[in-house]
């Protein structure tokens, strides 16, 4: 190290972590970032970015396989699942470097290795660049891992979680994926349109617990279209190697079942890493599952210490840690950036057809607000939709009912995850169903299912 007392340390890097340092130093403050591996974070080398190439690759192959519409004839594909997991891999890679050359341009230190909170403004560092890091206030920033159930030994390609799975370079013929939250619904997609035959299971009576029930059971009816089995209300019993492959064991209402497959991954969700980091110690406060505590500023109990991302909770997306980056680090210097509002982080699911979600479930609006107007638009209702030969799907926007402000959106269809950006600024400046409905949306466009649904929650849809 160079340097090693700073303005502000940073101990991780993710898109929490290097968001925060980047941030701090256009603020003036000497910065130094802590990471024991790749910059970037689990999001960027082990979650989002890889996982989306591959999405895309799935994508491709499912266009592929209905390219007569379009009068294109695809006969006999062949998949390289392993030439679509290289990509993933170098997509990775140069994003990482990107993340080192911000670090270079915004004059941050990067400090190499295990970091431990070792008193007030002390970062103890083991590994590369092993020493002492102080600073005058420090960021936990340390992210999630995956969890798994006590007693399931995990392998590189049998019995996996999302981590594994995205190194491995096969495709195994027969998949079971436990858990349909995002991570088990975005890899069920990539494995079934690889050619995998692929069973997931659920315990909860709805694919994506804590969705809109529209969007849950628009999502289980496209799987089951395209031959992936859905398994709702179904518990995970046990795993065991069967040979070159796995045993499963699930039960449902009582009665068992064994499920035979080359693969299980494990989705079940994820734990925050905050053990051994010594926090504790340090007295920063922790709850029964292991979040840091903080409040509206991020800060901690303990002077001196904030953290941010998915190590305190609430939604595990990068996009809410990089958001608590900036307020974080413009707490620290005076700058009013104000308190995040969980309920506008909207959630995004890449598989075919995507899901797009920001604000309250009509049932959660319902009990909030009383009788809530609500407004669907189908996209086979599109013009862009059907000439593109996308018309799964649909836009769903509720409002209160006093001004007609918008409370929540959820979207199934493809580009979903683009559209719900429009809903999300439209929340920010506290608009009305009326005022997207005044917005004048090119034609034709998919963008144009959310202003049907804003009309149609006034209850004079014109396309529908």
């Amino acid at each position: 190290m160079t340097e090693t007392r700073f303005d502000l340390a940073v101990l991780g890097s993710g898109p929490g972590g290097y968001v925060a340092a980047i941030r701090a130093a256009q603020l003036g403050s000497r910065v130094a970032i802590v990471e024991e591996d790749r910059p970037g974070g689990v999001c960027l080398n082990w979650g989002c970015i890889p996982s989306k190439a591959l999405l895309t690759g799935a994508e491709l192959a499912e266009s592929l396989r209905h390219g007569d519409t379009f009068g294109i004839s695809a006969d006999a594909l062949h998949f390289d699942y392993a030439k679509v997991v290289g990509h993933s891999r170098s997509c990775a890679d140069r994003l990482c470097k990107g993340v080192q050359s911000l670090f270079k341009k915004n004059r941050i230190q990067l400090v190499r290795g295990r970091g431990r909170v070792a008193g007030a403004g002390v970062i103890q560092v083991d590994g590369p660049d092993a020493g002492v890091v102080e600073a005058d206030h420090l960021v936990v920033a340390t992210g999630s891992s995956e969890w798994t159930p006590p007693g399931v030994e995990l392998d590189e390609h049998v019995i996996t979680t999302s981590r594994e799975a995205l190194a491995s370079t096969r495709c195994p013929e027969r998949v079971a994926i436990i858990g349909a939250g995002a991570v088990g619904i975005e890899f069920a997609y990539v494995y079934a349109m690889y050619g995998a035959r692929v069973t997931v299971v659920e315990m909860a009576d709805q694919m994506l617990p804590g969705a809109d029930a529209d969007v849950a059971k628009a999502l289980e009816r496209a799987f089951r279209q395209r031959d992936i089995q859905v398994l709702t209300r179904t518990r995970f019993e046990e795993a065991k190697r069967a040979g070159e492959g796995v045993r499963v064991l699930i039960s449902q209402d009582g009665k068992e079942e064994a499920i035979e497959a080359d693969q299980l991954l494990l989705a079940l969700g994820r734990k925050p890493r905050s053990e051994n980091l010594g926090l504790e110690e340090a007295g920063v406060e922790l709850d029964a599952k292991g979040f840091i505590q903080v409040d509206d500023t991020l800060r901690t109990k303990t002077p001196g210490i904030s953290a941010i991302g998915d190590v305190v909770g609430g939604p595990l997306l990068a996009h809410k840690a990089s958001e608590e980056g900036v307020a974080a680090v413009e707490a620290l210097h005076g700058v009013g950036h104000g308190a995040i509002d969980p309920k506008r982080i909207p959630a995004c699911i890449y598989c075919q057809p995507q899901v797009a979600w920001i604000g309250l479930t009509e049932s959660q609006a319902r009990e909030a607000h009383g009788e809530v107007r609500v407004g669907k638009f189908p996209f086979m209702a599109s013009g862009k939709a059907v000439a593109a030969g996308h018309t799964e799907g649909f836009a769903k926007i509720i409002t209160e009912p006093r001004y007609g402000e918008v409370v929540g959106a959820h979207l199934v269809g493809y580009g979903a995850t683009e559209l719900i950006a429009e809903i999300g600024l439209a929340m920010t400046l506290e608009a009305t169903s009326s005022e997207i409905a005044a917005t004048s949306h090119a034609h034709p466009t998919l963008s144009e299912a959310i202003l049907e649904a804003a009309l149609a929650s006034e209850g004079r849809s014109i396309n529908f």
